[in-house]
């Protein structure tokens, strides 16, 4: 046993037809936990449409994820405040959109998801930098940046009206 024959990773072998040393997968394979059957998570959608909802509860500490991340991979472009005069605008780049055009305040959540997962326009994908999770958490946070920039003193609740008065 101290002395085994064995093959380097992916070097030549004579004992397999293929001569490959290392082995192919098995169709159907799927690395353990990382089965991503529920689409509404993964993908942004339910039964193929936008998804209007969140797939799970939204949290002060998602909140918190979400504006680190947004402020780590989004705000470079599209702004702290999400108006699209982030760093790269200042330096001659295209100006993204605004968060807080009517038509992407409208846009259902899905929406947001399934853009930063596959990019859009001249944005890229970030399917490969942020996880699904930390995706839902950014598109929490951008609610909540559109929601801070298009409040109104009646969003405020009455208990707390007369500090900002």
């Amino acid at each position: 046993m101290h002395d085994q024959p064995r093959y380097k990773p992916l070097s030549r072998s004579t004992f397999f037809e293929d001569q490959r040393s290392a082995r192919p997968l098995v169709a159907g394979t799927v690395a353990q936990g990382d089965l991503r059957e529920d689409d509404h998570l993964y993908t942004g959608r339910i039964k193929g449409e936008v998804a209007a909802t969140f797939p799970f509860p939204i949290t002060r500490d998602l909140f918190h994820r979400g504006q680190e991340r947004y402020n780590i991979f989004c705000s470079p472009c599209h702004g702290r405040l999400g108006d699209g005069d982030g760093m790269i605008v200042r330096r001659g780049f295209k100006r993204p959109p605004s968060f807080h055009e009517p038509r992407l305040r409208e846009a259902p959540i899905g929406h947001f998801y399934d853009v930063i997962t596959n990019g859009y326009g001249a944005m890229t994908e970030y399917a490969f930098r942020v996880p699904p999770r930390d995706r839902w958490a950014i598109a929490a946070y951008l609610r909540a940046l559109q929601f801070s920039q298009n409040a109104t003193l009646a969003d405020v609740p009455a208990d707390q009206r007369q500090a900002l008065e």
